[in-house]
């Protein structure tokens, strides 16, 4: 695992932070994988003080754990409870779009266009940022400040998710039909179409993640035995 200096700057707890929330979104720091203060303040380039401060806030959201011994590990991802998420994702997602057609709003074709770039590419934070602009935009437009709210108090969570979605996914570009296919029902006023893609959608996410993370673990077990 190798990451980026941070450039020079007086309050680094914040740039830290999403430096390693990015990092592990993105896969970078992998599930499982021991991390320590001191490595991270010298690849990072900073003082020790705001690598412990922004651990500390990724402990507390559940991202990071002890290691026994010394040192961290990024908590490995949960079935589960990836499952229930996207449970309340979906009726989330469905009733935000159906708000948001009965508005009459426009989900800009750029945020498809911009999607499709960036599935072509391989930067999974890229993909991350897109897919979470697509979906913002969404929950912007439905008019209901609730849905946004509930969003940003889980957006950690699901912005890691959508990296491990995207990071095993053969089909990243499927992925933006089916956002397409949301936002075309959206802007044609059609209200119940676009509620039935939108929980279809984050289904078929769910489904695609479980699938990927069960046979990581057939693979261990079989390489283990």
């Amino acid at each position: 695992m190798i990451l980026a200096k941070i450039p020079c700057r007086t309050d680094y707890v914040d740039e830290v932070y999403k430096t390693l929330l990015d990092a592990i979104s993105s896969g970078k720091l992998a599930p499982g994988e021991r991390i320590t203060q001191e490595d991270l303040a010298e690849q990072l380039n900073v003082s020790r003080s705001p690598v412990l401060q922004a651990l500390r806030l990724l402990k507390k959201d559940g991202l990071l754990e002890d290691a026994p011994g010394r040192g961290l590990l990024v908590t490995q991802l949960d079935p589960s409870r990836i499952g229930q998420l996207y449970q309340v994702r979906g009726a989330m997602d469905a009733l935000a779009a159906r708000l948001a057609a009965a508005a009459g709003a426009n989900i800009p074709n750029s945020l498809i266009e911009a999607g499709r770039e960036a599935a072509a590419g391989d930067d999974v934070r890229v993909l991350i940022e897109a897919d979470m602009a697509f979906h913002s935009a969404i929950y912007q437009a439905s008019g209901n400040a609730y849905i946004l709210e509930a969003s940003q108090s889980h957006w950690i969570h699901v912005r890691r998710i959508m990296g491990a979605v995207l990071q095993h996914s053969a089909g990243r570009d499927g992925i933006w039909g089916e956002h397409h296919a949301i936002a075309h029902a959206i802007n044609e006023g059609h209200g119940d179409l676009a509620a039935q893609l939108s929980e279809t959608h984050a289904s078929l996410a769910s489904a695609t993640l479980c699938k990927n993370f069960m046979g990581s673990e057939a693979a261990l077990a079989h390489t283990a035995a």
